[in-house]
């Protein structure tokens, strides 16, 4: 064996091989996707942490508080549709760029919102961003990794989410403690401007791979909307749908609400809170590992079926702690995060594998950015139903969406170890 071979061999093999394997400008193009799926969330997560200023600085109902988030990810389902047709007509590094640069303006401008409504506003337009991010990157990743290493590999971006989180956690922790509350939402917001510095590295070094851009540029049809609803695709099409829509509807019930949850149920201040929510973030950091390796080792759907059981049970056990046990909201705070965010894992690989090359980022960010559409209603539900069901009652809705998961799977194939058309 020469000395060449015995150093490819070593990088197929190992707790790393996934991130070995991908080369230099795989290797590049995975910090690029990590980095703007951290600042996503980031940006995203600025606002349930900041609800109870702003709905105190705005004199909003629950209601029209759950509103700002379903706005966002009603919105992102159009950023994300339209992101797709991109990724597949200019390319996946430029569409990363552009919806960097989209959700960070629109983040900042938030916090010199003078108004609900023009709050509202900027958050709509953020969601154009935010919308066409995650699948981009994943796409790109996708498209550099081995077939038994996919799930991984784009399960590590999908982790990236709970740095997001946990960054955007102590910026408001730090920024709370020191800011009035009436300023301080602005200030958080402010701080979204961090993802400007990420474009000057996406610029400079990361490009597509090669091998998808031929397939990609060879295809006429490429960024064909209509294709995706077309033959054998349409079917496709409408369940992985319906698995976004499940799985989202959940999580962003939690995501939205928690925060508030932990303030207004628990009685935790600003600081308690942050301590809580550590618990929460780190589950949610070791759930997308795991998940990713769950998902090569038992396929794509086996792992979404035993997170979409594991999230329902722990949703109604967290929900339904005694008055006064803190500690045990505190010990289930991992498992929570552990669980609904585990689930999320596969999405990356799995969609990229469900396309041919000249369709993938349409497919993709078509079904993944519409299970973020309509999943979005339900932190809005829960914000209206939580007028007569208490929060915590009204927060058990979010269970249903992973019924909803589970029901999708039956109408989709398994593709462990496809190998990208």
């Amino acid at each position: 064996m020469t000395k060449v071979q015995e150093i490819g061999s070593n990088e197929d093999v190992g707790r790393f091989a996934w991130y070995k394997t991908l080369g230099d400008r795989g290797r590049k193009a995975w910090i690029g996707a990590f980095g703007g799926y951290a600042l996503d969330s980031y940006d995203f997560q600025v606002l349930p942490l900041a609800l109870v200023a702003i709905g105190t600085y705005f004199h909003i109902s629950t209601g029209q508080a759950g509103l700002l988030t379903t706005v966002t990810l009603v919105i992102s389902a159009v950023g994300g549709a339209l992101a797709g047709i991109m990724v597949d007509r200019i390319g996946r590094t430029r569409t990363l760029m552009i919806t960097v640069a989209c959700f960070a303006v629109f983040t900042v401008l938030c916090g010199f919102a003078t108004s609900f409504e023009q709050l509202l506003a900027f958050r709509a337009l953020q969601g154009l961003g935010f919308g066409g991010e995650w699948a981009t990157g994943a796409i790109l990743v996708a498209e550099y990794a081995k077939p038994e290493y996919r799930g991984r590999a784009v399960a590590f971006i999908q982790s990236s989410w709970a740095v997001g989180w946990a960054l955007s956690v102590i910026s408001y922790t730090v920024i709370f403690s020191f800011v009035p509350s009436d300023m301080a939402w602005r200030v958080l917001f402010w701080t979204g401007a961090i993802p400007a510095a990420l474009l000057l590295f996406v610029r400079r070094n990361v490009k597509d791979a090669d091998s998808a851009t031929e397939r990609r540029l060879a295809n006429p049809s490429r960024g064909g909307f209509f294709h995706i609803f077309s033959g054998p695709l349409g079917r496709t099409t409408f369940f992985a749908s319906l698995l976004a829509t499940g799985v989202q509807g959940g999580y962003y019930t939690l995501a939205s609400w928690v925060p508030t949850f932990l303030k207004t149920e628990r009685g935790l201040s600003v600081v308690g809170t942050g301590g809580y929510l550590v618990f929460l973030i780190s589950g949610a950091f070791i759930g997308y590992i795991s998940g990713g390796y769950l998902t090569d080792k038992l396929g794509r759907k086996k792992t979404f079926l035993l997170f979409s059981i594991l999230s329902t049970l722990i949703i109604f056990a967290y929900v339904n702690i005694p008055a006064g046990a803190n500690t045990l909201v505190l010990v289930l705070g991992f498992p929570l995060g552990f669980f609904t965010s585990a689930i999320f894992s596969g999405f990356g690989a799995f969609l990229s594998e469900l396309y041919p090359s000249h369709l993938r980022g349409t497919g993709q960010s078509f079904t993944y950015n519409f299970g973020r559409a309509v999943g979005a209603f339900f932190p809005a539900l829960v914000g209206f139903l939580a007028g007569s069901w208490g929060l915590g009652g009204a927060m058990i809705f979010g269970a249903g969406g992973y019924a909803i998961a589970v029901l999708a799977l039956l109408g989709l194939p398994e593709t462990k170890n496809r190998e990208l058309a």
